[in-house]
């Protein structure tokens, strides 16, 4: 079982691609109900590390550990249930395009085999209105959506299973502010209502003031930050200057100091 309510615990991990060290002994948990941001420049190692997490990819040494399990360890039974309780939205939406926008949605509930068409057909509708797409979408094609509607599709899909756990590789990239402030106001509504716990890669400032709970900064092969946001920006590294305190961070820190 986890104690202290660790969804996540990452333990000693190492990755190296050949004589290259990517992770050099990252230690990190991940409790229920919080909103953890992955952050790092190029090449510091931040969607190699969600891989993992997901166990798309496996570290050279150390642990990655989900509800209690590491991973790459588990049954073929006990590594699907795992994948059922977790969802992932990618950067792109990773939206199959021979499927409609239903079939997308419906297609890891039919992986259950264990629901007929009609309750899918149910589930795949109220998923749709939870990320506000109207029903009028569910047979068109992904060819046919805008950026901001493959985003949302994707994330109906990964809710689609009712997951505890949800991993977002940069939510709103390729939004406009305007879609980008609306998308994530709709993942503050879904956490809050349905309590997930929120694994996020994000180089956007704005989207990382606003929901992020816990901030984890990757430098160097290390994990050189880790906390809430007022107290990450104090420590004294050169990329965490630079993130967060160059005019681009400065506004958004402003914009999370005067609230709504």
């Amino acid at each position: 079982m986890i104690s202290d309510d660790r969804i996540l615990e990452i333990e000693g991990l190492y990755t190296r691609f050949d004589s290259h060290v990517i992770h050099e002994n990252i230690n990190l948990s991940v409790y229920k109900g919080e909103v953890l941001a992955l952050v790092g420049g190029s090449g510091s190692g931040k969607t190699t590390l969600l891989r993992q997490m997901l166990g798309l990819e496996t570290p050279a040494q150390g642990s990655v550990k989900m509800f209690g399990y590491t991973r790459y360890d588990c049954d073929l039974d006990l590594l699907r249930s795992l994948r059922n309780r977790s969802g992932v939205l990618f950067q792109q939406g990773a939206l199959f395009s021979a499927l409609t926008v239903f079939d997308n949605i419906a297609l890891p509930m039919r992986e259950l085999h264990c629901l007929d068409e009609e309750m899918i057909r149910d589930m795949v509708m109220l998923k749709l209105d939870m990320v506000d797409v109207g029903v009028q979408h569910a047979n068109k094609m992904p060819a046919e959506l805008s950026g901001g509607m493959i985003k949302r599709v994707a994330l109906a899909r990964a809710l689609a299973l009712d997951p505890e756990l949800l991993f977002l590789d940069e939510p709103t990239a390729g939004l406009d502010p305007a879609l980008s402030e609306s998308f994530v106001k709709l993942i503050q509504v879904l956490r809050k209502e349905f309590t997930l716990t929120i694994v996020m890669v994000t180089h956007d400032l704005d989207t990382l003031a606003a929901i992020s709970t816990r901030i984890a900064v990757l430098a160097d092969r290390h994990l050189v930050a880790l906390g809430k946001l007022p107290d990450v920006i104090k420590i004294d590294h050169p990329f965490i200057k630079d993130f967060f305190l160059g005019e681009r961070g400065q506004n958004a820190l402003q914009n999370l100091l005067a609230g709504p």
